[in-house]
């Protein structure tokens, strides 16, 4: 059972929104009449986002529509049900969507990680939601973290300078992709999510516990060396900054 206070908006710390609303005004991520769907796998960042959106609806000088998406990869463990009441009670659409996409991966997945390729069957899952029901932005919930893990992936076993990008426009040109959370470090996103007591759906991605995995070694050595170095992460947000923008290369 929710508590009663689990089911108002709750008001994310100042910090926090300074990241988001920076990211938003240097990438142009929000304009008047989009119509937004936040990718909402229940965890603490998408939640986190969630509360950051719906927020910004009450005083944001553009004014926008918000959904939310879940996709259900039909994963022992993953139990998203407590989203319904919810995002009902918040006053937010859901869309909800399952496709075994573990069994996929046993039947066709060939080099790819398993991430990788839910990531990739999940985006195609979204796009083709967004456009069903007429929205015309996917919000996703990654930090800076993920950037910066993304990154050092890219490096370090692909050769090339890469990264998730802040905003950019789909191959088909529809559906723009904004990621607002692109300041905001992990530890934000936990610390508000605790705070808040938001109803985060434990192991959202369970598959990706079963093993260590590329990311994890990542940010493993992100912490290590952050714990040396204090501005690493100001650091790594400057030098990635020209791989974030859209005209930067896929």
């Amino acid at each position: 059972m929710l508590a009663e206070n689990l089911t108002q908006v709750v008001k994310p710390p100042k910090s926090l929104m300074r990241c988001v609303g920076r990211a938003i005004a240097d990438y142009d991520m929000i304009r008047n009449g989009d119509r937004i769907m936040l990718g909402l796998s229940g965890g603490k960042d998408s939640l986190t986002l969630l509360h950051i959106l719906k927020h910004l609806q009450s005083y944001a000088p553009v004014r926008f529509e918000l959904a939310a998406l879940t996709v259900d990869p039909m994963i022992e463990g993953f139990h998203p049900e407590q989203l319904k009441p919810y995002l009902a009670e918040l006053g937010v659409p859901w869309f909800f969507e399952s496709q075994p996409i573990e069994q996929q991966a046993r039947e066709h997945m060939q080099k790819d990680s398993f991430c990788s390729f839910c990531s990739r069957i999940k985006r195609g899952i979204m796009y083709t939601t967004l456009r069903r029901e007429g929205y015309n932005v996917l919000a996703l919930a990654q930090h800076l973290d993920d950037l910066a893990e993304s990154f050092l992936m890219s490096a370090f076993h692909g050769g090339q300078l890469r990264t998730m990008k802040a905003h950019y426009t789909n191959q088909d040109g529809d559906i723009r992709i904004i990621r607002p959370l692109v300041y905001a470090r992990e530890r934000q996103t936990r610390d508000f999510a605790q705070e808040a007591r938001l109803p985060v759906v434990p192991d959202s991605c369970p598959a990706c516990f079963g093993m260590p995995t590329q990311r994890q070694h990542m940010k493993a050595l992100l912490a290590t060396e952050e714990s040396h170095n204090s501005h690493l992460f100001k650091s790594i947000l400057r030098a990635i900054s020209p791989l974030m923008s859209k005209n930067s290369a896929d």
